[in-house]
């Protein structure tokens, strides 16, 4: 059996999940049917959740060098302004959650950043490829791509879009709607008269905000994203976008121009009735497609690719045990992060007064993967929280650079008796590969102990609800997998 995974779509999921694939050692070949990469903003939001995945992932720094915090918005209604709003006002980061603020990147500049890490492991995605079909047995997947190539793979993954082709040659339905009644255009344009450290909201009225067009600046230019609704009998061009302007914002002088990329863009909610069959797996926008109302469909894809990628290498070891979960996990969380941006859709489109609003619920940093059953401040499934810590030496360092890279964690608080050899569990096998262990004391408790660190003002005990001798196991996709 081939031992190398095939996935289709270099998008934010298709490129993290290669990423995380190559840095564990396994064979991945990534493809895509476009000729050249996309070149636009789309999902230009990116939560709290998903940097600390690009931590992991060794692409942070980039993001935050390129990027920028959310704008402040100047709202106008009816060409009169009405004050200075945020959609989320900044919070300041605490030991557990060291970015807790939504970060704006526009996708190409994310996507290109993620393609220079992957190629940093020697893997190129190869453009103008596409799976144009796929058969599997119980050993493999064997995939024709459009060139007339075969090639055999243990997987193959759609992360291929909406449209996914290998979501609909697999027969998966596709569950939701599409509402033809609401056309939105988005895309990214120039508007030098405005001065680009704001954001603009000129509309009609505060119970009419759709009827109006919103601009957002774009890091690294002069570009806005921006979104407006289009007519029926308009076409989605650079005029349409200007005469909206001109409508809704009439003092402000804005003469639009270099108009970089446009898209219609409907209502069209949709989840996979599963994720899975056999060896081919489904993520991201091929999965499940989101309204853009509140930046979650990029963020979630992410966190698909992030779930899926110690588990295919799992089962390519000899344990498909882990792989199992990863359908029933991200669907359940597809599912509700769907009602959430329906949610506020439905907010913007009735005019409520917080429909611009974002709360803690969209930054993901909530997501859990616990059991029903399970109660408790901190159980298998939850997220694992960083915290600062010092080695024996004073040095500082924090839990996420101890779980950085594709091993497992396992935490030893405190053990009654310091000399005592670090414990593993005796069950963990395969399921995570290596695992590396940290003992944790309390302030002037481990000075003595090779290799320990020490919980530099409690945090990590208190973030981890962990007594003496406690154990947790953090899975490599930064979730408890276990405490005893």
């Amino acid at each position: 059996m081939s031992d190398q995974v095939v996935v289709t779509g270099a998008g934010p999921t298709g490129l993290t999940l290669a990423l995380d694939l190559a840095r564990r050692g396994v064979a991945v070949r990534i493809v895509d049917r476009a000729a050249v990469p996309f070149a636009g903003s789309r999902g230009d939001g990116i939560q709290p959740r998903t940097l600390e995945v690009f931590d992991d992932l060794g692409v942070l720094d980039a993001v935050l060098a390129a990027g920028r915090d959310l704008p402040i918005m100047r709202a106008y209604f009816g060409g009169t302004p009405v004050g200075e709003r945020r959609m989320a006002e900044p919070v300041a980061p605490t030991p557990d959650v060291p970015y807790p603020n939504a970060w704006v990147l526009g996708q190409s500049d994310t996507e290109a950043i993620l393609r220079a890490r992957l190629a940093e492991l020697g893997v190129t995605v190869e453009f103008g490829t596409a799976v144009t079909d796929f058969t599997q047995d119980d050993t493999g997947v064997t995939v024709t791509l459009q060139h007339g190539e075969t090639i055999r793979a243990a997987y193959l993954v759609g992360a291929d879009g909406g449209a996914s082709t290998v979501r609909k040659r697999l027969g998966i339905a596709f569950a939701g709607s599409t509402d033809e009644s609401l056309r939105m255009l988005l895309g990214d344009v120039r508007a030098d008269a405005l001065d680009h450290e704001y954001g603009y909201w000129f509309a009609a009225s505060a119970d009419r905000p759709t009827d109006g067009i919103a601009l957002s600046p774009l890091p690294g230019g002069r570009l806005f994203q921006f979104a407006a609704p289009l007519a029926e009998d308009r076409e989605p061009d650079l005029a349409a976008l200007q005469e909206l302007m001109d409508r809704h914002a009439p003092g402000a002088g804005a003469e639009l121009s270099d108009l970089r990329w446009i898209t219609v863009w409907r209502p069209n909610i949709r989840l996979a009735e599963r994720f899975r069959a056999g060896r081919v797996l489904l993520a991201g926008d091929a999965a499940h497609v989101h309204p853009p109302t509140g930046g979650q469909g990029l963020n979630t894809g992410v966190q698909d690719a992030y779930n899926l990628g110690w588990k295919l290498a799992a089962a390519l070891h000899g344990d498909p045990a882990p792989l199992d979960t990863y359908e029933p996990e991200r669907r359940a969380v597809a599912a509700r992060i769907l009602g959430l941006s329906t949610e506020l859709l439905d907010k913007l489109v009735d005019g409520a007064e917080d429909a611009m609003a974002r709360g803690p619920e969209t930054r993901q940093l909530d997501i859990s993967y616990r059991s029903p059953t399970d109660h408790g401040p901190l159980v298998a499934g939850d997220r694992a929280p960083d915290a600062p810590l010092h080695d024996v030496q004073g040095r500082p360092i924090r839990l996420f650079d101890v779980f950085r890279g594709p091993h497992a964690t396992l935490l030893r608080f405190a053990p009654a008796n310091p000399g005592e050899p670090p414990a593993s569990p005796t069950d963990s096998g395969p399921l995570f590969g290596e695992i590396r262990t940290v003992e944790i004391h309390r302030t002037g408790t481990g000075n003595n102990v090779p290799g320990a660190l020490v919980d530099t003002d409690g945090h990590a005990f208190t973030a981890y609800a962990a007594h003496p001798g406690a154990h947790v196991l953090i899975r490599p996709d930064g979730h408890l997998a276990r405490r005893w």
